[in-house]
């Protein structure tokens, strides 16, 4: 298959400088680096016919054969970068790339390393009243910051950051092996490209210092487990002037004695006694504004719910609030009197009597019990 011109692949016309060229290439290689477009099988190839594009037309003598001959001028050059390896138009715009896209810096352009500090995550537990009503609290977090000392410099007061000599201030060296050229970050100045003769006594030449800073949060009625509150720029100070990080404080519920949560319900389980349950009653529940009282109909049974609508929680991003579910437990009596014992074997002894109408769950269990194990 014929290759596509050069020029076109680029998008320059044929009269574009250098300048032009270079921008054009890091622009599309940028685009179709093959890490930044992992789902993208031909991400690759573009970036290749790129990189070939660009190692042919940043070379003077290469670009001069390509416009007397076309690709039949370069197609024996194409994709080696000559036999001395990458050419140097090509190398140095790669790095440029790769820098901007692993936030490397380099490019043998001398670009300071600044970089964005690390944001932080606080765990804070609060209890299911102040998640409903909200609350306001303070915390006391540790993090890196700025050496008041030296103000981020690492040195020494009266000394400064000093150029590199390895890398000559541009952060990166450049390796030969045989037809190829790699640069990677200089292993003495750690891609900064400075070296600190004389660190500074109270951050050992890092520029920052741990610290503990207390910081007020207020916390929106409403919020659930997981919930994450973002106090911006309060994270961990950037290096080589660069801008702070964020906290992130997550919200966990401490678990409740009386209700569990779910979304913007709530949930209690109430016990009563056997005779509301078989007679009925009256009883009185709590809920998170107070009491309310709801009517237990006679003849309920353990695990009827009771819904109260309106009396759970209102969530953040809730225009209602919640309902609160009561899950009735029958208490069986426990420790009980001789007379006690006496009454209950009684009322048992009634109940037999016409067992099918006093208790027909029980019946129509044992009927089903009969019926799969056959007559």
């Amino acid at each position: 298959m014929s290759k596509r011109d050069y020029y076109e692949i680029l998008g320059v016309n044929k009269d574009a400088n250098d300048d032009e060229i270079k921008k054009a290439y890091r622009k599309l290689a940028m685009k179709f680096h093959p890490d930044r477009n992992p789902d993208n099988p031909k991400a690759e190839e573009h970036f290749k016919e790129a990189k070939e594009a660009y190692e042919i037309l940043s070379d003077a003598s290469k670009r001069a054969a390509y416009d007397q001959y076309g690709h039949a001028g370069v197609d024996q050059q194409a994709g080696m970068g000559g036999a001395g390896g990458f050419s140097g138009g090509f190398a140095d715009a790669f790095g440029d790339i790769f820098g901007d896209i692993f936030g490397s810096g380099g490019g043998g352009r001398g670009r300071s390393n600044v970089y964005r500090g690390a944001d932080l995550r606080y765990n804070l537990e609060v209890s299911l009243e102040e998640a409903a009503r909200g609350t306001e609290t303070k915390i006391r977090i540790p993090t890196m910051a700025e050496c008041d000392t030296c103000h981020g410099t690492g040195a020494k007061a009266g000394s400064r950051p000093e150029t590199c000599p390895t890398c000559a201030g541009h952060g990166q060296v450049r390796m030969q092996q045989g037809f190829f050229s790699i640069q990677q970050a200089c292993p003495k100045c750690h891609g900064s490209g400075k070296v600190i003769a004389h660190p500074c006594p109270t951050c050992q030449g890092g520029g920052r210092v741990k610290q503990y800073k207390t910081l007020a949060v207020k916390i929106p009625a409403g919020v659930d487990e997981g919930d994450r509150i973002r106090l911006s720029g309060e994270g961990e100070a950037g290096v080589n002037g660069g801008p702070p990080g964020d906290l992130y404080v997550v919200i966990q519920i401490r678990a409740h004695s009386v209700f569990q949560r779910d979304h913007n319900d709530l949930h209690c389980e109430m016990p009563i006694s056997f005779t509301t349950a078989a007679l009925g009653g009256e009883i009185e529940i709590p809920t998170l504004d107070g009491h309310a009282k709801i009517k237990i109909p006679a003849e309920t049974q353990s695990g009827k719910v009771f819904r109260l609508r309106g009396k759970g929680i209102k969530g953040v991003r809730s225009s209602t609030h919640g309902d609160l579910l009561c899950h009735m437990v029958v208490e069986t009596p426990v420790d009980l009197t001789e007379r006690q014992k006496e009454l209950l074997r009684e009322l048992e002894a009634l109940n037999l009597e016409d067992g099918a109408r006093h208790n027909p769950r029980a019946k129509s269990w044992m009927d089903k019990v009969k019926e799969f194990f056959g007559p």
